[in-house]
């Protein structure tokens, strides 16, 4: 158990001292909330801060769980540090464990600095605790699971720009700032079956009066959960030759 949490308490390090992974995971989803809350370009009905302050926290796991991990463990196996890592006492399993938990520390950071933000903007949540923790747990299983894929099949670069464009899409895609109405009629469906859009839905009804959360989020997030924790398996590679 010491060498699984001094890998931890490296990851958060790693991770904390990366400028570029901290406007990905921490800058990016604030400016979003604070700009968009501020400035009155969004089509949305009622205090913009009510809609988007659900949505950058779906936002932010998405960019930590999914982007951050892919990009950074896509470098670390091109490198070769996965496979020097796994041959030690540390041991493949507990490798990926650090990353998890490492991962879920950045979030729970990313929360809180999104709440403070979002309440000094006027932002008054009526919180349903259980669906709001079981929806990101099994956002983060399926984020983490297609980061795997990403980063266990693809050259660095490659992986860097497969995370940033499947990142981008994720996010104009899924509702977290933009209403899904705001979409075409044709897109709609599809976006509604991403795990993004199930995220973001179930945490604005977790988090707004007034506002369910729709049925078909949880078979969405359970379905890609399974599914990508399983092409996570199938198909991830420690090292660029295998």
């Amino acid at each position: 158990m010491r060498g699984l949490w001094a890998q931890v308490r490296l990851e958060l390090a790693l991770t904390f001292r990366n400028a570029e992974s901290l406007l990905l995971t921490l800058g990016i989803p604030v400016l979003v909330l604070v700009f968009f809350s501020l400035v009155d370009v969004l089509p949305i009905d009622g205090d913009t801060v009510d809609f988007l302050a659900p949505g950058t926290l779906a936002l932010a796991v998405l960019a930590t769980a999914f982007a951050n991990l892919a990009i950074a463990t896509g470098f670390d196996r091109s490198y070769g540090v996965l496979k020097r890592l796994g041959t030690t006492p540390l041991g493949r399993p507990r490798l990926v464990a650090a990353k998890v938990i490492a991962t879920l520390a950045v979030i729970a950071v990313q929360v809180a600095a999104l709440a403070a933000a979002a309440l000094a903007l006027g932002w008054r949540p009526d919180i349903e605790p259980l669906p709001l923790v079981a929806a990101v747990v099994l956002a983060v299983v399926a984020f983490t699971g297609m980061a795997l894929v990403v980063a266990g099949r693809l050259k660095a670069l490659v992986a860097l720009a497969a995370a940033n464009a499947i990142f981008v899409v994720l996010l104009l895609m899924s509702g977290m700032v933009f209403p899904l109405d705001e979409l075409p009629s044709g897109m709609r469906g599809v976006a509604r079956a991403l795990p993004s859009t199930a995220l973001a839905e179930a945490a604005r009804g977790a988090l707004t009066d007034g506002i369910d959360i729709p049925g078909r989020v949880w078979p969405v997030l359970i379905v890609w959960a399974a599914a990508a924790a399983a092409l996570a398996v199938a198909l991830f590679r420690w090292e660029p030759s295998d």
